[in-house]
């Protein structure tokens, strides 16, 4: 009988032991919606890696949505949300807005504006596509949404991941995780979304349309770019400094020619290392608990939406500067799709679609105008948000 007891105690501990380690395991803690993020992960790898949309971005997000929804027993301090956590850590720099002025910094030293300074009216189509932040704000503001996630929601149709994160640090941080996951994926999406439109909005006629070929810029103008940008638009917009004081001087570091080893720097490591943080933690920051609600599915809606009205206001614009223009200083219309932040891939938009109906009509040098002046004004936008709504 003794035996028989000792034996059983022995399962009995066994079994609690057992149990104990199955409550500690993510199988007893998966729930419904950690199966949709997850499967949400793999697709945005597949799209990185088989689809090559933005791999550089979405995969790092669909391996950190991978890392996120793997549920845990509470308090083992292993989640990005939990104070002292390693992750949590790592996730300092996007809820502390760290991260997107390293961003600026190497978007700056990667740059070369010679293509907006020799034709400076192309600035005028990157500030019309910012209407998409605007329309996309007034909205959000029709649909419910207080005026601060409003313009935290808005700054996705700008296309630049980086300002979506830094605004909605600010303005909305319970919202940063379904506000950058929308920017990051529309700016995947850019040769999906944009294409339809600017054949929407064009006549044949105007597709074909040859621009003169871009003056030749100075050294010094690519030097006194920078500082004068830098002093034009943070006097007036001050709470912006932060992405475009580090934008300007990493364009800086590049076309001073003294400082090529830290524009270098700039331009790989640091913006290298920094994307990779963002897009793993802010993969890890979509927990199916915190994620997975009706005001996600209105921030992709709205997401959407800005987009669209970006890439509209963009190429409409065009279309009514050319009613002022003559001859050779015609705009062809299908740059007006760059004047979104998305650089170069807008860019690349242009340049595709354009070949499409005439292979010697090289666009790209002429997007990328718009493209670069999309990135500073999505950032100035940025600015008069915050500065407005904080």
């Amino acid at each position: 009988m003794m035996l028989l007891a000792a034996k059983m105690t022995f399962m009995e501990f066994v079994q609690n032991q057992l149990g104990q380690f199955f409550e500690y395991t993510s199988y007893a803690n998966f729930t419904i919606g950690h199966i949709i993020m997850i499967l949400i992960g793999c697709f945005f790898i597949f799209l990185g890696i088989k689809k090559e949309y933005e791999p550089l971005l979405l995969v790092p997000i669909g391996f950190g949505m991978l890392v996120g929804n793997i549920p845990f027993y509470p308090g083992l301090q292993i989640g990005i949300h939990e104070n002292g956590a390693v992750l949590n850590t790592l996730y300092q720099g996007v809820q502390n807005g760290w991260y997107p002025p390293l961003i600026f910094l190497g978007i700056g030293a990667m740059t070369d504006f010679s293509a907006l300074l020799s034709n400076p009216k192309l600035i005028l189509i990157g500030a019309a596509a910012q209407f998409g932040i605007f329309g996309a704000y007034t909205a959000a503001l029709a649909l419910g949404f207080a005026p601060n996630e409003a313009g935290a929601i808005g700054i996705i149709g700008g296309a630049d991941g980086p300002t979506a994160i830094f605004l909605s640090s600010q303005l909305a941080p319970d919202l940063m995780g379904a506000i950058a996951v929308s920017a990051y994926s529309y700016m995947a999406l850019v040769p999906v979304i944009q294409p339809p439109i600017m054949r929407l909005l064009t006549t044949k006629k105007e597709r074909v349309i040859h621009m003169k070929a871009p003056r030749q810029v100075s050294k010094i103008e690519k030097i006194m770019f920078p500082i004068v940008g830098l002093l034009l638009t943070c006097t007036i917009v001050p709470s912006g400094i932060p992405l475009l004081a580090m934008l300007f001087f990493g364009n800086l570091l590049k076309e001073s020619g003294v400082t090529k080893r830290l524009a270098v720097t700039a331009s790989n490591t640091i913006i290298d290392v920094t994307t990779t943080l963002i897009g793993l933690t802010v993969g890890c920051s979509t927990q199916a608990t915190t994620f997975l609600t009706g005001k996600s599915v209105g921030i992709f809606a709205l997401g959407a939406f800005s987009f669209i009205i970006a890439t509209f206001c963009g190429v409409l614009f065009v279309k009514i500067m050319n009613l002022f223009l003559r001859g050779d200083k015609k705009i062809n219309p299908l740059i007006g799709n760059a004047g979104v932040s998305a650089v170069p891939d807008a860019a690349r938009v242009s340049q595709i679609v354009g070949a499409e109906y005439d292979k010697n009509n090289y666009l790209l040098m002429h997007a990328m105008g718009p493209n670069v002046a999309g990135v500073i004004g999505s950032a100035v936008a940025a600015g008069v948000l915050l500065a407005f709504l904080k």
